[in-house]
């Protein structure tokens, strides 16, 4: 049973806590976050990478998930890929241009409640100065109270963007056909976040 779904008695969701006691502001807990993505490298493997640095709110409404939101700021040169030459091209000029915008922005503006542990959450994500929207498909991982007596939550959660639509360009052709970078980005998350006092 979901974070917001209900059954006839009232009984506590499967996370051990009823939608009352979750409803509430929370924090993101950089610690215990990871905000991933990864990109086609050559057309033929995949190249992941992650923001180290962030802050994030998300309000859950236990009555009426659609009030729920979120809102997500994410420090552009802390982009990290394994590969300080690689992470250095993508703050350049030919990617973020992380000088002139050094953050990204997400805005939530919709949330659905789509059935079991599944909810959708769609926004607006500004990069380069660009706003457009982006649809987040999230799994609720559960509910628990930590050894410090925080009350956190988590949730899983996955999207698709096209950089070109941010005005994320640059690429090389390959001799073979193709191009050295994919259009076509998987965002990948993991969250954890902290109930406010």
């Amino acid at each position: 049973m979901g974070i917001f779904g209900r059954k006839n008695d009232d009984t506590a969701t499967a996370a051990g806590a009823d939608t009352a006691t979750l409803t509430g502001e929370y924090t993101l807990d950089p610690a215990h976050t990871t905000l991933g993505f990864v990109a086609r490298h050559a057309m033929v493997t995949n190249v992941k990478g992650s923001f180290e640095q962030f802050e994030g709110t998300l309000h859950l409404d236990g009555s009426d998930p659609s009030k729920s939101t979120a809102s997500l700021d994410i420090v552009m040169d802390s982009i990290t890929t394994g590969s300080p030459d690689r992470d250095g091209h993508l703050k350049s000029a030919d990617f973020f241009k992380t000088d002139e915008f050094p953050t990204m922005t997400f805005r939530s503006t919709k949330a659905e409640a789509l059935g079991g542990d599944d909810y959708r959450i769609t926004g607006d994500l500004t990069i380069l100065g660009v706003t457009r929207p982006v649809t987040i498909d999230l799994e609720f991982n559960g509910a628990a109270k930590d050894p410090f007596g925080n009350e956190r939550v988590g949730f899983e959660g996955k999207a698709e963007i096209k950089r070109s639509d941010w005005g994320v360009t640059w690429n090389a052709a390959l001799e073979t056909g193709g191009v050295l970078v994919s259009d076509k980005i998987k965002l990948n998350f993991d969250i954890s976040a902290i109930k406010n006092a």
